[in-house]
């Protein structure tokens, strides 16, 4: 971790999850040191995106979540989704993937455990996996959940986040006031201020799904 390597130079960081629970500032608004940078907070959207999925399976009382053990903020993911489905009343099983080998014996197992919908996680290499994960999804009829709308323009069925390119244009942003000489400890750490819902009609048709009424009028994108 950079971090870990200096307290000098000064870094200017992208992270999906909290970065006070990651233990990369002090605070938001007080990063403290020489770090600060922009968060996505997609840990913080998990238990909304399994409320969605709620919304459109009503009557599933099982879902799988598909995430790397590898990530920083996997533990953090892990714990987060599985209290949001206690909540909910729902069984979840945690499907890991690190590698590309991993990705069909994960769906496998999904279907083994009898998950009736998949929630996604936000990670570099899931992401680039997403056509993969897409593809087996519609053919195993599984309803599922992302975090980027590139998912859903892969042809997934629903999206819900911030969007990455803010957080990068953030970032370069930052970048560029500290490089002026602007201390990153004077920096707050930058938080999304939108998530949004992306409904592709297509994917819903062909899994026999009827968006409800109420969902598709608070959608951000309708794909159809």
């Amino acid at each position: 971790m950079a971090k870990a390597a200096t307290a000098t130079i000064p870094i200017v960081f992208e992270a999906g999850a909290d970065p006070v629970r990651l233990g990369l500032v002090e605070s938001l608004n007080r990063p403290g040191g020489n770090v600060t940078g922009v968060t996505m907070f997609s840990g913080v959207v998990l238990s909304k995106r399994l409320g969605l999925l709620r919304e459109i399976t009503p009557d599933n009382r099982a879902i799988a979540m598909l995430f790397n053990p590898t990530s920083a903020n996997a533990q953090i993911d892990t714990q987060d989704i599985e209290a949001a489905a206690r909540e909910l009343g729902l069984a979840v099983h945690l499907l890991p993937v690190a590698k590309a080998a991993d990705v069909d014996p994960a769906f496998a197992k999904l279907l083994e455990r009898r998950a009736g919908a998949l929630l996604v996680g936000s990670d570099p290499f899931i992401d680039t996996q997403r056509h993969r994960i897409v593809a087996l999804a519609a053919l195993h009829m599984v309803p599922a959940i992302y975090a980027w709308r590139f998912f859903v323009e892969a042809g997934g069925l629903m999206s819900y986040g911030s969007r990455i390119i803010d957080a990068y244009h953030q970032g370069g942003i930052y970048t560029g006031r500290v490089l002026r000489g602007e201390k990153p400890a004077d920096l707050p750490i930058l938080q999304p201020t939108r998530f949004y819902l992306v409904l592709n009609l297509k994917a819903a048709k062909s899994l026999g799904l009827t968006i409800p009424p109420t969902l598709l009028a608070t959608a951000d994108e309708v794909i159809e």
